[in-house]
């Protein structure tokens, strides 16, 4: 028993379980917003796995296929994809198991989640080759993430919105703004390695200055979202917030990058969840 608790332990900080706090609040905004309200039990419970093996399949097969890399960054060397603790043929087999997971939970949501989630599966498996060749892997990474609302929208109406792909792409750009400024951990290593992260391919100032661009994005794009999904006053604030808290993010970083973690688990992390209590509360006043 010790032994199955230390395994799953070990799974657990491979995936880094606690970090689907990010996807998760946008899932189930879209699908408040296009249920009009609640959803429903079964589809909560469906979401939630749909989503939940979704991001293991992606971290799994992150861990798998950067095992190498990973040893050579003393960041990463105690991860237990590289220090042994779980081994690469574990790693393959946890990972084939939540893709065929994710595949079968999306054949009881409806067709068109059927149809999407082999696609799913390769974009969000993707970004694991992109950094070897191009710095647009944090827009991958940040595509991965956008995904989440467009999937809660097709798990509710079968269909594709406006509005949700308006709110997917605010993801995409926070996310993508957010992993710029986490990868500034890594220029070093980046450089040494011949990885093409922004950070290694155009430095520590313009890496800032673009995730601030991305991130004005994001607000652009969730006020557009929060417009078109006919929203009120809630959804309003809930910009407003957001705006607050990711110019916060940049203040932490650009006096110290040391604060790099605070700002990107702590802030982002709370970003989502306020932004889903108020477009709950908006769809509870309507």
């Amino acid at each position: 028993m010790n032994k199955i608790i230390k395994l799953l332990n070990d799974f657990n900080e491979l995936v880094m379980f606690k970090h689907s706090i990010f996807s998760l609040p946008f899932i189930f905004i879209a699908m408040v917003v296009a249920a009009n309200g609640w959803f429903g039990f079964n589809l909560l419970l469906l979401g939630t796995i749909a989503a939940l093996t979704a991001r293991n399949f992606a971290m799994g097969f992150n861990r798998y296929l950067d095992r190498d890399i990973d040893a050579l960054n003393p960041r990463t060397v105690n991860r237990p994809s590289v220090d042994g603790r779980v081994s690469a043929k574990q790693m393959f087999i946890f990972t084939i198991l939540n893709a065929f997971g994710f595949v079968i939970v999306a054949y009881f949501v409806n067709d068109l989640a059927l149809q999407l989630s082999i696609p799913i599966l390769i974009i969000i498996a993707s970004y694991s080759y992109f950094k070897r060749f191009s710095y647009l892997a944090h827009l991958i990474l940040g595509i991965s993430l956008g995904l989440a609302p467009i999937a809660g929208v097709v798990a509710v109406s079968e269909t594709i919105t406006l509005w949700s792909v308006l709110l997917a792409i605010g993801v995409m750009f926070w996310v993508a703004g957010f992993d710029l400024l986490y990868s500034l951990q890594d220029i070093e290593v980046d450089k040494k390695l011949g990885l093409h992260s922004v950070p290694s391919q155009f430095g520590a100032k313009k890496t800032m200055l673009f995730s601030q661009i991305l991130h004005i994005l994001t607000v652009v794009f969730w006020l557009l979202f929060i417009i078109e999904s006919n929203s009120g006053i809630f959804g309003y604030i809930a910009i407003i917030v957001s705006a607050i808290m990711l110019t916060y993010e940049h203040i932490i970083v650009n006096r110290d990058f040391t604060k790099i973690d605070k700002a990107f688990f702590t802030i982002n992390g709370y970003l989502g969840i306020v932004f889903f209590i108020l477009i709950v509360l908006d769809q509870l006043i309507k």
